[in-house]
């Protein structure tokens, strides 16, 4: 790649970096939210560096600046451009557009379909949980709940738990939530299996309300992070996709 295109990789790298960042939430499909900043600082600082390149090469020429490649032959009498980096390296144009024109999809039921679910980890005690019916709850709490209260606090309970509908390969489907610990490349995947209604299309956004579906000893690792279907509703994704927390709507 000549200097002449550096330029442009690096100024449409950095705008495309604060197109992300500043002016949508597209950002939030590969990293966390408190990685925000750190985008902006990156672009920005790309932007200058672009600018100051550009400003650079449009300076005047200074003696002793031109091309001495003619004492540099090789034995077949041929000069070699040392600048000069593979042609392939013209495709980084791509992802610096795409940040642009085209963002590329978030992670979604593909990825769940393959990655097993996440393990909670073990917590001592639990607080009483409120009366509220049905009781809003992530796919971790309820999980934890099934599998570690030894006071059964989620029999019988009507929840209502957030995620996208990901087909299981045989039949079913699960409630499936991504989570980012810092960005795409480590997300960990955590999954409810619905029984009782037919699989929605895969990535549907849904809140389902139901009870712990009975299967192992409640309060036990053999106990099944299942859930009968009462009802459910399509939702648009919420704005902390990557998390497993209660839905932020859009704004």
């Amino acid at each position: 790649m000549k200097r002449t295109a550096q330029v442009p990789l690096l100024v449409l790298t950095g705008l495309g970096l604060l197109h992300t960042a500043l002016f949508t939430d597209l950002y939030l499909r590969y990293v966390k939210e408190g990685l925000r900043p750190l985008l902006i600082v990156s672009g920005v600082l790309l932007l200058l560096l672009g600018l100051a390149h550009a400003m650079l090469d449009r300076g005047p020429a200074k003696p002793g600046d031109h091309d001495h490649s003619h004492g540099h032959e090789d034995d077949h009498g041929h000069g070699h451009d040392h600048s000069t980096a593979p042609r392939i390296a013209w495709l980084l144009f791509l992802p610096a557009l795409s940040l642009l024109f085209y963002a590329p999809p978030a992670l979604g039921a593909y990825t769940a379909s393959h990655a097993g679910s996440e393990a909670v980890k073990k917590q001592k005690g639990f607080a009483a949980l409120p009366a509220t019916s049905p009781l809003p709850m992530t796919l971790t709490d309820f999980t934890t709940r099934v599998q570690q209260d030894k006071e059964l606090a989620i029999k019988s309970r009507s929840v209502e738990m957030t995620g996208f509908a990901t087909p299981v390969k045989g039949g079913g489907w699960d409630l499936t939530r991504i989570i980012f610990t810092c960005c795409a490349a480590d997300a960990q995947t955590v999954k409810v299996h619905m029984y009782g209604t037919p699989a929605p299309a895969a990535n549907t956004w849904l809140a389902v309300t139901g009870t712990w579906h009975t299967q192992g000893a409640l309060g036990t690792r053999t106990a099944a992070a299942a859930l009968d279907v009462h009802a459910t509703r399509n939702i648009a994704q919420p704005v902390n996709a990557f998390t497993d927390d209660l839905p932020l709507t859009p704004s």
